[in-house]
């Protein structure tokens, strides 16, 4: 590749038809700085937090009257009787409204997924958004989870697309503060053993204990990294410290209530379920103070020197190779020390690096990369969503929705099988069907690659018996499906 599809292919999410190729690509990238747009109008008119609330309070609601009637001895008096062959959810109304409310919480992901697919294919700024992919990725949730499948769009447009031009510290409060986070890690349920809650739950006999999911993985995962320097008495002490970091309105408990009572669906702190004293992580010592001690905690992380590296590499590795080269990892390591976590100075030093502009497309696109690049070849600018989220799962990266809180892998060894590049072939030969029209194969191809079309790519379009089939050669080509 040169240097102009470099930057539309590998920076951005691929080349579209009539737009033409930049002629200063790295002029190209940083001008997208300025032009960035954080909500978008498809993005604005994505389900808010508020809505999502709103559809899990139902389906909380539903939950809770199916487990009362569970718990009922027996049926009201004089109550008719179904037939035994019914529609179990014609007999249990509660497991009707169940249903009715899970499928309100799927509509919900449906349109936050196709807001996510039209910014994308309709972005002047495909570099920005790119990155917005890397960061929801890099801090992932799972719509697996029922709660969290309603807020897995607003987790991304609220906590990741407003911060990706700002500080690294900025977006790591947004996103461990956001409830979808909070739910699909656990902590919303947290309690401290010595906090007031924890204490009356005791001598209740009952137990309600302290979760070190969202402590670890703050810190295996999305700062410091596996070999970070840490060891399960960090992850403890740290655990302790965010106690009482929960979701507003979330709960029947009258102090969790009047913690939450404002802002039903945010972040909520409840001092009841917070353990008090001092904590000591990674050697240091962090005061008392509820909330701000969690917090204190965060920034510290954010700065450390292990988190530099770990995000460096973890860049590197998405925009030059699945084995980033160790120079590069040291120089962006080195920007994003001195510049404080300032993410625009990473990604110019990123933009700067010889080994970001390598002619050679060292990266096998994801199964996202992949549907976007070719709705976008394609011509798309709307996102149908059944059919799109119904291939992009059958691709085996289904949005919001990865195996573990690690996310989707960023190494080709993940996406590369035979049988992962078979369905690619057959999600290629239905998008070239519904592209009719577009023309001759050939002008297409030097349309999104100029003159950097292979040889053997060129011929098998060349031979194809038509202009659909030479399509779809195009999109499972290697040309194509690398970056």
């Amino acid at each position: 590749m040169q240097l102009p599809e470099i930057a539309v292919n590998r920076f951005g999410l691929g080349a579209r038809p009539g737009e033409g190729l930049p002629g200063d690509p790295r002029a190209w990238l940083l001008g997208q700085f300025d032009r960035y747009d954080p909500r978008p109008p498809a993005i604005a008119e994505a389900p808010s937090q508020p809505e999502a609330a709103a559809a899990l309070a139902d389906y909380a609601a539903a939950a809770r009257e199916g487990r009362m009637q569970r718990n009922a001895t027996a049926a009201p008096s004089g109550a008719a009787s179904m037939p035994a062959d019914a529609d179990p959810a014609m007999r249990d109304p509660a497991m009707q409204a169940r249903r009715t409310e899970r499928r309100n919480l799927r509509d919900l992901y449906a349109q936050s997924v196709a807001a996510r697919g039209i910014s994308a294919l309709t972005t002047p700024t495909p570099f920005m958004d790119r990155l917005v992919h890397f960061w929801s990725n890099h801090f992932a949730i799972s719509a697996e989870k029922p709660p969290v499948i309603a807020m897995a769009g607003s987790f991304e447009f609220d906590a990741i697309r407003p911060h990706v031009l700002g500080s690294f510290g900025d977006m790591l409060r947004a996103v461990e503060r956001h409830p979808a986070m909070l739910t699909y890690l656990d902590q919303a349920q947290s309690v401290g053993p010595g906090s007031p809650a924890g204490q009356r739950a005791g001598a209740n006999g009952r137990t309600r204990g302290l979760n070190e999911n969202l402590a670890r993985e703050i810190l295996e995962l999305h700062t410091l990294g596996v070999r970070g320097g840490y060891d399960q008495a960090d992850i403890g002490e740290f655990a302790r410290a965010l106690t009482g970091w929960s979701v507003a309105g979330g709960a029947r408990r009258p102090a969790r209530r009047r913690a939450a009572a404002a802002t039903p669906g945010g972040f909520a702190f409840v001092p009841a379920m917070h353990e008090p004293g001092t904590r000591t992580i990674l050697g240091r010592t962090f005061d008392a103070g509820g909330e701000e001690q969690g917090q204190a905690v965060l920034d510290m992380l954010a700065a450390h020197a292990a988190t530099a590296h770990h995000v460096a590499t973890k860049l590197a590795r998405h925009f030059v190779a699945d084995t980033p080269p160790p120079a590069l990892v040291s120089r962006l390591e080195q920007a994003f020390l001195q510049a404080d976590g300032d993410l625009p100075t990473l990604y110019r030093a990123l933009i700067d690096a010889p080994e970001a502009w390598s002619p050679t497309p060292a990266k096998f696109k994801t199964p996202w990369e992949w549907a976007v690049s070719a709705l976008r070849a394609t011509g798309a600018e709307t996102f149908p969503t059944p059919n799109v989220l119904g291939f992009v799962t059958q691709l085996g990266q289904a949005v919001w929705r990865p195996g573990s809180p690690a996310g989707f892998d960023d190494v080709a060894a993940s996406w590369a099988g035979p049988d992962a590049v078979m369905r690619r072939v057959e999600v290629a030969e239905r998008l070239a069907a519904r592209a009719q029209g577009m023309g001759d194969t050939s002008a297409v191809a030097a349309a999104l690659f100029g003159g950097t079309l292979t040889a053997q790519t060129a011929t098998a379009i060349a031979r194809a018996e038509s202009p659909t089939q030479g399509l779809a050669l195009l999109l499972v080509s290697p040309d194509f499906m690398r970056r």
